[in-house]
């Protein structure tokens, strides 16, 4: 059987594949702890879920606009300006079944052939993958451990060139951890209205900070709200990764490309999540705010552990819910690592080459898990990394 030879730019996601390399193993018996998938273990809030309970009872399950319930967009947007402190309208926001078709849909409506888009590396694979499917040119830009695993200003601006598109953005980032600076945003504002490109701002992880850090959008900057699209969604901060449901926020005529690929993909955003939606941005934010705060607990648990094992470091991640140790001391590939831990310790974690080749000599392990599992896991990788030293 043939295809068409575009399907083979695509990548994947690594963490289903070992997702399904561990739950393999457990059906043969083995005790395996998952730290390979990035999902809260948290249920959707109950205000949330009954929301979307009675919108399907009151019929609310048929089509909707392709851009999305007008009083859901009117929501998205109030929220966005509330906590970004920047002025959007309804018809600037597109609503699309999980946040990853606002990813799809960006690149394809600006990247052509030969065009070029810089991505984060390490950063999520489907950047990469998309931009390559598009015809376009994936142009990595390095996140580096000794500068907290952000990039330099310098190392942009090197980077980008005269077939320059799209510039990425995940801050907080996966796999890291790591967050931008408001003074890396301003001078990212400066680059992309001086250069004229676009940016993708992914701020999913957006409500999930810690210490002292503060999240900041490059929309809050001169100029941005012009040519950024901002992404967000429901599945990390209110744990509705089965409800598919995200959003953009970006300038009317891209909204308007945006919602005609809706339109020829997708048609329309379930209509009952929506209201799901509704409530969980206008409802009660305990739920969420409980979450984070306990997964401030698990990064400090994990991140101890991890500093006293020999041969592993590991920064302190200022967001997300992932821990990114070195283990280059071992003298092994990442995936090698993975591969063993998986075999021999029964930890399902990711190899940092899973998001891009800067991220050879590094794990990500996600700590949405209990902390009974947490650690279990950590001794489990403890005793297997002192085999691994003798």
């Amino acid at each position: 059987m043939s295809f068409a030879e575009r399907m083979g730019l695509l990548g994947t996601e690594s963490a289903f594949e070992v997702l399904a390399r561990a739950k393999a193993l457990e059906a043969q018996g083995r005790s395996i702890i998952h730290l390979e998938i990035g999902e809260p273990d948290f249920d959707t809030p109950l205000h949330v879920a009954d929301a979307g309970i009675r919108a399907i009872r009151d019929g609310k399950t048929h089509y909707g606009p392709a851009a999305g319930l007008p009083e859901f967009r009117e929501a998205i947007a109030a929220y966005i300006n509330r906590t970004r402190g920047v002025q959007y309208v309804a018809d600037q926001v597109v609503v699309t079944p999980g946040a990853k078709p606002i990813i799809f849909y960006t690149i394809m409506a600006l990247i052509g052939q030969d065009d070029e888009a810089i991505f984060p590396d390490p950063g999520f694979p489907i950047y990469e993958s998309v931009i390559k499917f598009a015809g376009g040119r994936a142009i990595p830009l390095p996140l580096r451990e000794d500068h907290n695993f952000r990039f330099s200003l310098a190392d942009l601006e090197a980077r980008i060139s005269p077939r320059t598109r799209l510039l990425i953005l995940n801050s907080p980032n996966n796999p890291c951890g790591s967050m931008l600076t408001s003074d890396d945003m301003r001078g990212i504002a400066e680059l992309a209205n001086r250069y004229n490109f676009w940016v993708l701002s992914d701020e999913i992880y957006s409500r999930i900070v810690y210490d002292d850090y503060k999240f900041c959008s490059p929309t809050q900057f001169p100029g941005m709200p012009a040519r950024t699209v901002l992404l967000d969604g429901f599945s990390k901060t209110y744990a509705m990764t089965g409800w598919r449901l995200g959003y953009g926020l970006m300038p009317r005529e891209m909204a308007q490309k945006m919602a005609q690929l809706m339109v020829n993909t997708n048609s329309c955003t379930a209509t009952f999540t929506q209201y799901a939606g509704i409530a969980a941005l206008n409802g009660p934010q305990d739920d969420s705010e409980a979450m984070v705060s306990e997964f401030w607990a698990r990064r400090d648990l994990v991140l101890d552990w991890l500093n006293t094992i020999p041969g592993v470091t590991c920064k302190t991640p200022a967001g997300a819910f992932y821990a990114y140790p070195n283990i280059k001391s071992f003298g092994q590939s990442s995936k090698a690592i993975a591969d063993y831990l998986l075999h021999e310790a029964g930890v399902a974690t990711l190899s940092g080459t899973a998001f891009g080749a800067e991220g050879e000599g590094y794990l990500r392990l996600s700590y949405a898990n209990s902390r009974q599992n947490l650690k279990e896991a950590l001794r489990r990788m403890q005793l297997a990394f002192e085999k691994l030293k003798k």
